[in-house]
């Protein structure tokens, strides 16, 4: 007999030996532990006590809370998680999450920032160095948002010579470590940041005034906040990178070559831009093959 709190504890642990981003870790553990409170008022302690009729309940519940479609997926996406390893680890003999459906939603395409917008959050960010440099760095290289905040002033490297710049990506959190190329836009806006960084002896790149590391949320807030300024709605930190990926494939960089920069862990993620383009995966894989 084995308690829903006891198993829960063990499946953190579980998703924290695989080395699942701590952003994942933590919403798959909010996500059962309430389940785990739902299930406690259906006076169910032990994870052999949970029907697929309790996980049917649990999202009917959430819906009438208000929770969305999607929401509602992504959290049964968390508990078939939670109850497949129990079922692995032997916790229960059968997996009553199988049969449960998700729910059917419409996926909306990848924000794509258009020129006029992105260059006025330029604009808007300029006087800010630190941040300007920020947003140039996401939108030129197409780094994710915790990979920025991770590097560290050693993994700039500035073009010398016939030496190209580039971004060294440390691997974390499941991503494989790469290297990034830096245009012209990036350097500059790099250099210019530096020339004015606090002096401090912390290793991150991008710093507070009072020299800690900048955080990913204290980047997120910052970018929000140009976004505003620069009067684009509807828009978040990532779909920089959005853009990213769709100037590269639309001007026909290979396939293969961006879903590589990019860091996606399979083809298919970076393929669900072509319908964006209206381009063909065939070829786009021709344009620019001898690059690889």
């Amino acid at each position: 007999m084995a308690y829903l709190h006891d198993a829960h504890k063990q499946f953190i642990d579980h998703l924290r030996s695989r080395k699942r981003a701590s952003a994942t870790v933590l919403a798959y553990g909010k996500d059962i532990e309430q389940l785990i409170e739902f299930l406690s008022d259906l006076k169910k302690a032990n994870v052999e006590e949970v029907s697929s009729s309790d996980i049917q309940a649990f999202l009917a519940k959430l819906k009438e809370k208000g929770y969305t479609d999607k929401s509602l997926s992504r959290k049964l996406n968390s508990t078939k998680t939670f109850f497949r390893f129990l079922k692995i680890t032997e916790f229960i003999t059968d997996d009553p999450a199988t049969i449960v459906a998700h729910p059917k939603f419409e996926t909306k395409p990848p924000r794509i920032l258009t020129p006029t917008e992105y260059r006025a959050l330029r604009d808007a960010s300029r006087a800010d160095a630190r941040i300007a440099a920020v947003i140039e760095v996401l939108l030129q290289t197409g780094i994710r948002i915790g990979e920025l905040a991770a590097l560290r002033v050693e993994d700039v490297y500035f073009s010398e010579g016939k030496k190209e710049g580039h971004l060294f990506i440390n691997s974390q959190e499941g991503h494989a470590e790469r290297t990034i190329p830096l245009n012209t836009a990036a350097e500059e806006a790099l250099k210019r940041y530096l020339a004015q960084r606090p002096n401090t002896q912390s290793k991150a790149l991008f710093v507070t005034k009072t020299g800690r590391a900048l955080l990913v949320r204290n980047i997120r807030t910052a970018i929000q906040r140009y976004f505003r300024k620069a009067g684009i709605d509807a828009a978040k930190v990532n779909d920089l990178r959005h853009t990213w990926v769709h100037h590269h494939l639309s001007t026909g960089t290979s396939l293969v070559l961006v879903s590589k920069l990019a860091g996606h862990k399979r083809l298919s993620t970076t393929e669900r831009y072509l319908d964006l383009i209206g381009g063909n995966k065939k070829n786009l894989e021709k344009i620019h093959l001898e690059e690889l």
